[in-house]
């Protein structure tokens, strides 16, 4: 079986309900400041992982943390994740930067998301 690389898991969202409160928790729990410090959303970087807060679950109103995995072709993932049985909540598309996302549920209902930068 050939498969597409993955990188691990580099990035995880949390839905928050204060985002000030729960920023200064992630700064003392990191020893970080935050690399983007917005009113929607709040991203730190600290070794090799990325964390981002997201007031009210964001857009994609997380009501869970969300782990993603980073992967080298995302629509070969989305291929072989679906072939075995997972389904796509979200197909693969451009959050900025080059960065391509995509969300998928696993046969236990878990949501899975993946990354690719270019």
């Amino acid at each position: 079986m050939t498969s597409s690389s993955t990188q691990g898991i580099k990035t995880v969202l949390h839905p928050v309900s204060d985002l000030a409160q729960a920023k200064a928790v992630y700064a003392a729990l990191l020893g970080v400041a935050p690399q983007t410090d917005g009113p929607h959303y709040v991203g730190f970087e600290a070794a090799g992982q990325h964390i981002g807060l997201l007031p009210g679950g964001g857009p994609q109103g997380l009501t869970t943390s969300l782990a993603y995995w980073h992967v080298s072709d995302i629509e070969a993932k989305l291929a072989e994740v679906t072939a075995a049985g997972a389904t796509v909540k979200e197909g693969a598309h451009d959050v900025g930067g080059g960065r391509l996302v995509a969300t998928v549920i696993d046969p236990d209902g878990n949501l899975l998301g993946l990354v690719q930068d270019r």
